[in-house]
């Protein structure tokens, strides 16, 4: 895999309205037009480098939909005011009345709850499989697909999804790859891979500082234009626009995107390897134990680890409870939802960011109550964060204290 995408970044340069180092933020809901003229081209979208009204776009956000087009090697993309304004749109955009999506069965839960409670007011049906049975995704295809969607590494279960094998089926019936790589930019170049269209919630690890919420879509030219269409692009109508304040700042963290990954990777690789040593049922791309390790070996980019995601089951939602609670106290981590923080976060996902999903259904999936997702932080000594996080496991009699430390 290409692990160019930092460098793409980094030779982004832009010079502020003075000179500065940085990109000057525009601070106008709406903008002036020298004619009448260029204004009425710009509604009809024949000019370029005109601004018209920041719900249609803006020069900061331009900014930071051309670093997400870098990052993941696309022609160009969009930003939004939330990971679900992206992911809506999308989907929006691609599907009339009566068409049909395929779709991974552990995806984001309101991801989940959009396609299966939200689309059927448009009589839109989705088909929920196991993304990793690829005859399965073929035969679910029908006349009325119009699109495969699914996570590059699944939320929470930590699937990892065969882009490259998906991305063959799509084209073959002529309908595109939607591929969510919140979970793994960096880790994986899912457009490289295939995919022909990319989201991402920003609020994620591409931020990294947990103070907003964003979302992107990294397609062709042709796509993104259409989604910002004033007549009927979904981006453009359904107002998710991301304020231009956001964009600077999500612009400059994505900066240090490259050093963070890799912490992230190095950190939560080291823990998942130590809990499994303890007997611990822990779920992590990379171990080898984990079904889908091969697979993300072939697709990562090296240079970036296997992500910063991995889950552990204790057995109960109460133990998970508690355990979170202790290493809260123990100033481990935070009890919350979300990822890509500098401190670890920690949600039993069965009753948070997955709660929209059944619980008959969760255990279909082989989400269990005590499972608990982790999204390890930038912890410097993470040996010492091991030995702590043992010790609240020891407590509550997770691990047995006579356990030998590896």
């Amino acid at each position: 895999m290409d692990n160019k995408a930092a460098d793409r970044i980094q030779d982004l340069q832009y010079f502020g309205e003075f000179g500065g180092v940085n990109p000057s933020i525009s601070d106008s809901s709406t903008y002036t037009f020298l004619t009448a003229k260029t204004m009425f081209d710009t509604f009809e979208g024949n000019t370029e480098g005109c601004y018209l009204y920041s719900r249609h776009s803006s020069p900061s956000n331009l900014y930071l939909g051309e670093a997400m087009a870098q990052l993941e090697g696309t022609e160009s993309a969009n930003v939004f005011a939330s990971g679900m304004g992206a992911i809506s749109a999308v989907i929006m955009q691609l599907c009339d009345s009566g068409d049909h999506i395929v779709c991974s069965r552990t995806i984001y839960g309101g991801t989940y709850a959009f396609l299966k409670n939200f689309l059927k007011k448009f009589n839109i049906t989705t088909s929920f499989l196991d993304i990793t049975d690829l005859d399965a995704v073929a035969n679910a295809i029908t006349p009325k697909t119009k699109m495969i969607y699914c996570e590059a590494i699944s939320n929470p279960l930590l699937e990892v999804a065969d882009i490259a094998s998906l991305s063959k089926i799509a084209k073959k019936n002529n309908i595109p790859l939607v591929v969510d790589n919140t979970f793994s930019p960096l880790n994986i170049g899912a457009a490289q891979l295939g995919a022909d269209i990319v989201v991402h919630s920003l609020t994620k690890f591409i931020n990294g500082s947990s103070d907003c919420v964003a979302g992107a879509v990294c397609g062709t030219k042709d796509f993104c234009l259409g989604l910002k269409d004033v007549n009927n692009g979904a981006g453009m109508l359904f107002g998710s626009t991301l304020d231009s304040l956001r964009a600077a700042s999500i612009l400059k963290n994505m900066r240090t995107l490259h050093i963070r990954i890799k912490k992230h990777s190095e950190n939560a690789h080291y823990l998942a390897k130590q809990f499994e040593k303890d007997g611990l049922k822990v779920v992590y791309p990379g171990l080898e134990s984990h079904p889908g390790h091969e697979l993300m070996k072939k697709q990562m980019n090296p240079e970036y680890g296997f992500g910063g995601m991995l889950t552990l089951d204790v057995g109960s939602l109460d133990q998970a409870n508690a355990l979170m609670e202790l290493m809260q106290k123990e100033k481990l981590g935070y009890l919350a939802v979300s990822l890509g923080f500098y401190k670890t976060l920690f949600s039993a996902s069965g009753t948070s960011t997955s709660s929209e999903i059944p619980e008959e259904e969760q255990k279909q999936l082989g989400l269990s109550q005590g499972l608990i997702r982790f999204s390890i932080g930038l912890d410097n000594d993470i040996h010492k964060t091991y030995l702590s996080m043992r010790s609240c496991m020891e407590t509550l009699g997770i691990l047995s204290p006579d356990t030998a430390l590896v």
